[in-house]
């Protein structure tokens, strides 16, 4: 499963392709020059199951730590993990 991102230094997202179209993607935008807010997930349902939310989430996670970046969760989905993770990703939370 190959995530991919796009990024304009004003929004992105980290997303999954299959046939062209796009069944899973997790959004962000910049407020700033160091921080991102996580502002929407969403999962084809034909991948229930499979922890692809999750792995957008540590995408977006590896992603802020390599720019030095601080992550505001405002998506619910995104939110939760990062509640569920919190030491784990302590260091990048805003």
């Amino acid at each position: 499963m190959n995530i991919q991102q796009e990024d304009d230094t004003k929004k992105g997202a980290f997303y999954i392709e299959q046939d062209a179209k796009r069944i899973a993607e997790m959004t962000y935008v910049y407020a700033g020059e160091q921080k991102i807010i996580i502002d929407h997930t969403e999962v084809d349902a034909s991948l229930k199951g499979q922890g692809v939310g999750y792995k957008l989430v540590e995408e977006a996670v590896a992603f802020a730590r390599e720019k030095a970046l601080k992550i505001l969760p405002l998506c619910p989905f995104a939110a939760a993990v990062f509640k569920k993770k919190a030491d784990g990703y302590k260091d990048v939370k805003a």
